[in-house]
Order: structure tokens, then C-alpha cells, then sequence
């Protein structure tokens, strides 16, 4: 017994002596920005280009002061930490990407978009298409890397209307001086693809590969676009820019933001976006919706709750259906 003790003290007091180890360093980094659901038969994989801070309360339209208190309701501090994400889409038959993220043109909190696409299981060679919601920079950036193609087998496809207003020498040359920077990128982002005879412009509503149509949403700029995701019953709206701020515009749709080509088009449109996809149980997956920008719809008072998507480990299950209307 006296031995035990004796020893026990004798071990404390080494282990007294021994050196403290000062605490792990704080790593300051996340986990790959990519999250995998399932709808019906085809694979969603959400993509992050990263997150950056917006002055919302300036670039939203109406009144400041209101706008501020949703936010400090969302307890959300401005400027904003905003999501910019891009979708993929695995048919079984075609890999297809909706938006390309900003690469380096918003600076270095953003452009991890081919990473996180490579983190996700995929290389940039295995894309067949790329749709592009609208030419915004933050959305067809990522299309080119070093100069070259980042998606060299794939067809790049946007609305005409948008190619023909953002790739428009004269459109930029009467554009105000701050707006002339987003001309030049997107022009600069299909000039590969054109060269290469891998741009194909398409005209209102049209099917681009079984299960994934265009669908027009004009007004955030000309040439607008939402693509439709239909699989086994279950369908997907990829809305690109039709929100911008969920904790102002998802209780108040007629909010409009600086960005918007045309105010007037982009409130109506918005309304009836998010009507349609509250009555019908639609999924959206959001460009600026908090990563990763997955979720549905709820009416609530004269607007909208957002629902975010479960987490789930088990991407093998598909994603529980909704409901109509609810």
C-alpha cells in the first residue's frame, strides 16, 4: 500500500517537472466549400466561390433604416458576409455547372470555386456545359483560368439577349464609369469559348440537356435566367440572382438592389418566382443564399420563410419531397 503510494507521488511530481505545452494554435480555415444532395435520379452538388463582405444596406433599394433592422433582427452585422455559389448538376449522362464564381475579379475571399470543385470528387475536364445564369462578373469569372478555358469540353450557353447587351462594345461605351469593368470581364470570360466555337447562345425557354431547361427570369439583367431541374417528380429551380439578401427580401419581395439592369422587371419577377415555388414544393438553390444556397419556400405574411436543406451524411438518399404549398 505504502509502495503504491509512494509511487503515485513519485509520478505526479515528474509529471509536476515536466514542460507545459502551450495550447494548438487556432487553424483560421474552413472545410472544402461542397455540399451533395439528391433529386430523383440526379446528383446536386452545391459549390462554394467563397463569401464577401456587401454594404446591403446600401446597395438594397428603399428605406435604410428598415433594411438596417432586418438585418440586426437576422442578427446579421453590416457589411454583410454574402455567398456566392455555383450549382452542379450530375444527370448520369452529362455533368452540367451553373455559374462559375468570380474567380480573381472581387478579390481573394472569393475564386475558390474550381477547388471546391475538385474537393468534391469532379475535375474541370469532365464538365460537358456550362449555363451562365447572366454575364455578371461573380458569375462567369471562373470560366477562364490563366487566360485559357477552365472548362475545356464544355459548350458554354447564356441568353442571347444578355450575351447580346454585356458583349456590346457600344453598350459598354455608354455605360456610366463604374459598370464599364463588368462589360470588359465578360467579355474577356467567353472570348476563349467563342474562339473556340464552344458558345452557344439559346432564346426563351429551352431544353439543354434532358431534365434541365432554361427558364427566362429577365430583369436582374436582360437576359436573366433560371434553370428548371426536373428528375423523378422532384424539381429544382437554380434562380441565379433573383435574391440577393434573404433577411430583407425574402419578408419583402419587392426589395431591389443596386445591381438590377431593370428594377421595375426584377420586383414582379421575384414575386412570381417565389410564389410559384412555394405553391409547388419547389427546391431553389440560390447564388447568394447562405451556403450552401439550398432550401424551399414557405408564404409568410406578404412574404417568404426560407426552409434550409436538412444537413445529411447520407447523399445516397434522396431528398424528402415537400408537400405543394407548404
Amino acid at each position: 500500500m505504502l509502495r503504491s503510494l509512494l509511487g503515485g507521488l513519485a509520478a505526479a511530481a515528474v509529471l509536476a517537472l515536466a514542460p507545459a505545452h502551450a495550447a494548438a494554435p487556432q487553424i483560421k480555415t474552413q472545410a472544402p466549400g461542397w455540399y451533395r444532395m439528391v433529386l430523383g435520379d440526379f446528383e446536386i452538388t452545391a459549390l462554394s466561390d467563397g463569401t464577401t463582405n456587401l454594404p446591403m444596406d446600401q446597395l438594397l433599394h428603399g428605406r435604410p433604416q428598415e433594411t438596417r433592422k432586418r438585418f440586426d433582427h437576422a442578427r446579421l452585422p453590416l457589411p454583410v458576409e454574402s455567398s456566392f455559389n455555383g450549382y452542379l448538376i450530375n444527370t448520369g449522362s452529362k455533368l452540367v455547372l451553373v455559374d462559375t464564381g468570380a474567380a480573381g475579379n472581387f478579390g481573394p475571399t472569393l475564386g475558390k470555386l474550381l477547388a471546391n470543385l475538385r474537393a468534391a470528387g469532379y475535375q474541370p475536364e469532365q464538365v460537358d456545359e456550362v449555363y451562365i445564369t447572366h454575364l455578371h462578373v461573380d458569375h462567369v469569372g471562373g470560366l477562364v483560368a490563366d487566360g485559357q478555358r477552365a472548362f475545356p469540353n464544355a459548350v458554354v450557353r447564356v441568353d442571347k439577349a444578355d450575351a447580346d447587351y454585356w458583349l456590346s462594345t457600344a453598350n459598354m461605351e455608354k455605360a456610366p464609369k463604374d459598370m464599364k469593368g463588368f462589360f470588359q470581364a465578360a467579355m474577356a470570360s467567353l472570348k476563349p469559348y467563342v474562339d473556340a466555337g464552344k458558345f452557344q447562345p439559346f432564346e426563351g425557354p429551352t431544353d439543354l440537356v434532358p431534365g434541365v431547361k432554361a427558364v427566362p427570369l429577365h430583369g436582374h439583367t436582360p437576359g436573366h435566367n433560371g434553370f428548371l431541374v426536373s428528375s423523378q417528380g422532384e424539381q429544382m429551380l437554380v434562380w441565379g440572382d433573383t435574391m440577393h439578401a434573404a433577411a430583407v427580401q425574402m419578408p419583402d419581395p419587392g426589395v431591389t438592389i443596386l445591381f438590377d439592369t431593370d428594377p421595375k422587371a426584377a420586383a414582379p419577377q421575384r414575386r412570381k418566382v417565389m410564389a410559384e415555388a412555394a405553391r409547388q414544393g419547389t427546391w431553389i438553390a440560390g447564388a447568394h443564399l447562405s451556403f450552401p444556397g439550398l432550401g424551399r419556400l414557405r408564404p409568410a405574411g406578404k412574404g417568404y420563410e426560407w426552409q434550409p436543406i436538412n444537413y445529411s451524411s447520407l447523399t445516397v438518399a434522396p431528398a424528402a419531397a415537400a408537400p405543394a404549398g407548404k
